[in-house]
């Protein structure tokens, strides 16, 4: 079946229909992974996106156990080309029938490295998948640039408080949209994790007396959520340690009077290099943002710069002056992505057992 890209300057791409069928819109991002599309597709961080794949070809391993949630978040795929007969010994499907099991409607046979010259050129732009091979130009563009992301860390963020025993640092983890691996890697270093909803009152975490608390990473614009970084304000104002990633990195920015800023086209994939002020050591990361921390509206008593982008020199980390509190951009928990930044974990366990 024939299906259709539209984006809202009006480009169209053609190409044939994977996954589910009904009519999608969104906004458009590219990830520059050559692996772990399943750990993409089940990325909370997507939410209210459709991810162009650049590699070109995706689905040569199928689905695997793999899963960074329990279901898939973006609301459309677009790829180059689609293995549609996958090779692994721990294959237990395709990405085909995902795609149709998670209702997400896709497209095969785009040619992603045009796609996303023109969205490093134009910035991130609303599109429309649709299989309508009569579909009005004129009609959709005006609802491809209404389209808004919205509210979406209320859908991705868990409805109830869970726990992961274990022996050590109790962990209390904020869930604006976490990956699993966040969760395990506290775990494997032996913490109890404490998993709580994103609207849950500080005084609550607070009370609750962890360890340590994990601001976690997350979708859509983080200056909207008004709502959670005055609660922040309140776990910033207590003596706990805190390591925040990615959405949890702007949000404790936010919380602290500094600016965040929509970035042209985001940061997403596993090769992005992130240099460490303190020594000048460059890693290489994982990462899935389009909104940064202006590091230039943050009052330097509060918080200094830790790491930088070494591409285009934003901020990818702070530290925060006389607290117990670091907060990074990019995954240091990475999947799919570089395992360079574990180290960050091992940091946060430092800083529980006061080192």
């Amino acid at each position: 079946m024939k299906a259709f890209l539209i984006l809202e300057d009006g480009t169209v791409f053609s190409g044939t229909s994977i996954g589910s069928t009904r009519d999608m819109i969104s906004e458009i991002v590219f990830n520059t992974s050559m692996t772990g599309y399943l750990e993409v597709l089940t990325d909370p961080s997507y939410a209210g996106q459709a991810v162009v794949m650049t590699y070109p070809l995706i689905g040569n391993y199928g689905i695997t156990p793999d899963m960074e949630s329990k279901k898939a978040w973006p609301d459309g795929y677009i790829v180059r080309e689609l293995s549609r007969i996958p090779s692994n010994f721990r294959c237990e499907g395709t990405i085909q029938d995902f795609l149709k099991e998670q209702d997400i409607p896709g497209i095969a046979g785009v040619d992603t490295r045009a796609l996303t010259k023109l969205l490093r050129e134009k910035g991130t732009m609303n599109g429309m998948i649709t299989t309508n091979e009569s579909f009005d130009l004129e009609e959709i563009l005006p609802k491809l640039r209404a389209y808004e992301v919205g509210d979406v860390v209320s859908e991705v963020t868990c409805k109830e408080v869970s726990v992961q025993k274990g022996d050590g640092p109790k962990v209390a983890l904020m869930d604006f949209g976490a990956k699993n691996n966040i969760i395990r890697s506290l775990h494997k270093r032996g913490c109890e994790v404490t998993v709580y909803p994103a609207d849950t009152p500080a005084e609550v975490i607070i009370n609750s007396n962890p360890d340590g608390i994990m601001l976690s990473n997350g979708p859509g614009d983080p200056a909207s959520l008004t709502t959670i970084i005055q609660e922040i304000k309140q776990l910033y104002n207590s003596d706990i340690p805190i390591f925040a990633i990615c959405l949890g990195h702007q949000l404790m920015a936010l919380a602290n009077g500094a600016e965040t800023y929509k970035l042209k086209y985001g940061h997403r994939g596993g090769n992005h290099p992130v240099k460490d002020l303190s020594n000048g050591r460059v890693y290489i990361s994982s990462q899935n943002h389009g909104y940064a921390v202006d590091a230039s509206t943050m009052d330097p008593a509060i918080a200094k710069e830790a790491f930088i982008n070494v591409n285009d020199g934003t901020n990818e980390g702070l530290v925060y002056e006389g607290k117990k509190i670091f907060t990074v951009q990019f995954h240091p928990e990475a999947c799919p992505g570089p395992q360079d930044s574990g180290y960050l974990f091992d940091r946060f366990m430092d800083m529980m057992k006061g080192a």
